[in-house]
């Protein structure tokens, strides 16, 4: 949730979902704070309204901007008994963390996040075999497959792509220590 909205309770969000229109009255979400301590919350959906690109709503027994200041910076998550049925080809982005990924068979490694916001595509945040994260997009031009009862996304990536990604070398880090020369 991004802000609060409104005088009663109201807060506006940002919403990654590409059915936006499965939001209902009465839809419950679960609300996970951004700090890791903090505890799930469930919340039962009051009002909704599209405001300025994005989805202004108001939850049951939250009236007050204070009490909607608390749920700001807090991930709305959709329950699975929540879940709109996709259509074949369709996954939720939920589904894919845990998932190995696959390049051409070869196993890249684990899916441990999904990011929006840096593209067209969601970047896959994948934790490769020597504990390094990559950053994988998740574009059906890559996508050959989901395999949801394998955990794994089979994709044919482009060359070079995984190493934009990789650590620098030793070299290339002495490379960007040292100073360039100066000719005289």
């Amino acid at each position: 949730m991004v802000k609060t909205q409104g005088r009663r309770g109201e807060v506006a969000s940002e919403i990654l979902s590409d059915i936006p229109e499965r939001f209902t009255i009465g839809m419950r979400l679960m609300a996970l704070p951004r700090e890791a301590e903090g505890c799930r919350r469930e919340l039962e959906v009051e009002e909704l309204w599209p405001h300025k690109g994005m989805l202004v709503l108001k939850f049951a027994g939250v009236d007050s901007i204070s009490d909607a200041e608390v749920l700001v910076g807090s991930e709305l998550q959709v329950p699975r008994s929540e879940r709109s049925r996709l259509q074949t080809g369709w996954n939720y982005v939920s589904d894919l963390v845990g998932c190995m990924v696959l390049d051409r068979g070869k196993d890249i490694g684990r899916i441990e996040d999904v990011q929006f916001g840096a593209g067209e595509a969601p970047l896959l945040v994948v934790r490769d075999i020597k504990a390094q994260l990559l950053e994988v997009p998740f574009a059906e031009a890559y996508l050959d497959r989901v395999d949801l009862q394998q955990k794994q996304v089979h994709m044919t990536l482009p060359e070079g792509l995984l190493e934009v990604n990789a650590p620098l070398t030793a070299e290339e880090k002495r490379e960007q220590t040292h100073e360039p020369r100066r000719k005289r």
